[in-house]
């Protein structure tokens, strides 16, 4: 069977007797156009079913009015939604989006990019893997389209970045805990190379310096993948220490899920025995019992003024006003059952 060559422009134009400019200028809801004629070019245009083309029009105009957005994992609650800000955000300013995972694999986001360029998107929004450690295609990115990090950064990316104050975060979190009398606080840790574990556990590390806590390596515990099943397993390993912890501290809820699972199931009062603290304010954070004291990250409001900045970006025609900046969106402390008895 045939494939349908796809309608033109010029054949609207040539059916309505307009000039295809006019045509144009219509289906934009030009100002210039009369509501008589653009009503009539609209149902022309439905009725042949046009869509317009993209890479044509970006060809002619230099922009394509696509985003490319490239993330470690989509499945993620609190990257979900990060990813529903940017849509909103993009779809109010005209912009469409193309989401790609990177599965926190390196050469599968430098992949990523390259397809995103490939795809004409005018600008591109960027959330690192945890093993991004040469910059080097990124920067070279950078030199070709507008490109804005968020979530996952680095400093050695000279760009706009939207963030959270990961060590800051972690200091209140900690300081809670040590407000409630908790002198012996654990925490559940990304490996190395991950900047937003690395930047939580200085905020743990300075908490309890600036409270002259004594630092226990037994209670600073790392694992590649922070999730629930190893929240499980890094509190059964802390639960044999013959001086226990009487708080926990991860860096995600997830873990913080699984820690709670493992002390409820070991009969371990919570928050008495032992508090728990996560981060991120995930779903599950509500659900579990008891309800889970976690760090809020609004990743709605990240995910919008990242799109924000970019679209900013890819609208200044002028270079010279593109300036690597860091934009800080607040965060707050959720008391609930897992640290706190009314």
């Amino acid at each position: 069977m045939k494939k349908k060559s796809s309608v033109t422009l010029k054949e609207i134009a040539k059916k309505l007797e307009l000039s295809i400019s006019t045509v144009s200028r219509a289906l934009k809801d030009h100002p210039d156009i009369n509501k008589k004629t653009k009503k009539k070019v609209k149902k022309k245009a439905k009725e042949l079913n046009y869509h317009p083309n993209l890479f044509a029009q970006g060809f002619r105009s230099h922009r394509t009015h696509i985003i490319g957005v490239v993330v470690p994992k989509i499945s993620h609650y609190y990257t979900s939604t990060m990813l529903e800000g940017i849509l909103e955000n993009a779809e109010q300013k005209g912009y469409r989006v193309i989401i790609s995972e990177s599965k926190n694999n390196f050469e599968k986001q430098i992949e990523m990019l390259n397809t995103m360029i490939q795809f004409g998107a005018d600008g591109i929004l960027m959330s690192l893997t945890r093993t991004t450690k040469n910059v080097l295609d990124i920067l070279n990115v950078l030199d070709r389209v507008p490109l804005v990090l968020f979530d996952k950064v680095s400093n050695k990316i000279p760009c706009t970045q939207v963030i959270i104050n990961d060590k800051q975060a972690a200091f209140n979190a900690v300081e809670h805990l040590i407000n409630l009398g908790k002198k012996r606080i654990a925490i559940f840790k990304e490996t190395e190379n991950s900047f937003n574990s690395e930047q939580r556990f200085e905020g743990y590390l300075n908490a309890l310096n600036q409270y002259n806590i004594p630092i226990d390596k037994k209670l600073i515990l790392s694992t590649e993948d922070i999730s629930m099943q190893h929240g499980r397993r890094l509190a059964n390993i802390v639960l044999t220490l013959k001086n226990r912890p009487d708080a926990i501290f991860t860096i995600t809820d997830s873990c913080a899920v699984g820690v709670i699972k493992t002390l409820r199931k070991s009969n371990i009062k919570i928050p008495e025995e032992i508090a728990v603290v996560g981060f991120s304010n995930n779903l599950i954070s509500t659900i579990i019992e008891p309800k889970l004291t976690t760090v809020d990250q609004p990743g709605n409001i990240i995910g919008k003024t990242a799109v924000k900045y970019l679209i900013e970006e890819i609208e200044d025609d002028n270079d010279d006003n593109l300036s690597s900046k860091t934009i800080e969106i607040k965060t707050n402390l959720i008391v609930r059952g897992s640290s706190f008895k009314g």
